[in-house]
């Protein structure tokens, strides 16, 4: 499956972002030169990794016929400066990017389902896209 996604900057740091059905924008905040009228890209980034994961949980509890009420997710992102690289050549390899994550399962589930969904929670397509890196395969760029 390939999913085809377009941005146009609109304006400043604004960007329309479509997939051809849907249509959303980034920015940044305004302290960072923007002018904060959508989330900005680590943002969407995060959203799209939630929306997995709540995504996820529900489509396998409806699988299995399991009760379930609510999922709901917090993610956080940051880079923190990785240990043994405090005197890398390369300034950006110096640091790790860091997401942390809450889910939040609710339902009457009995112990092996709760402890099957920890599994399943962490086991969403993007989760597993993210935890295994990406390969970006023939970018072009044209300036005109």
């Amino acid at each position: 499956m390939t999913t085809r996604i377009t941005a146009d900057l609109t304006g400043g740091t604004c960007v329309r972002i479509t997939n051809g059905n849907h249509v959303w924008t980034a920015d940044e905040p305004t302290d960072a030169g923007g002018e904060d009228t959508g989330p900005n890209p680590y943002e969407l980034l995060l959203g799209a990794l939630a929306a997995c994961t709540c995504i996820t949980v529900a489509l396998y509890c409806r699988h299995k016929g399991w009760p379930l009420d609510n999922v709901s997710v917090e993610y956080t992102h940051d880079r923190a400066h990785a240990d043994d690289c405090e005197a890398c050549e390369d300034e950006a390899r110096g640091y790790l990017d860091r997401v942390r994550g809450r889910v939040f399962i609710d339902g009457n589930f009995d112990d092996e389902q709760r402890e099957r969904l920890q599994e399943i929670a962490v086991k969403c397509p993007v989760h597993k896209t993210l935890d295994r890196g990406i390969t970006f395969d023939g970018e072009e760029v044209h300036v005109g």
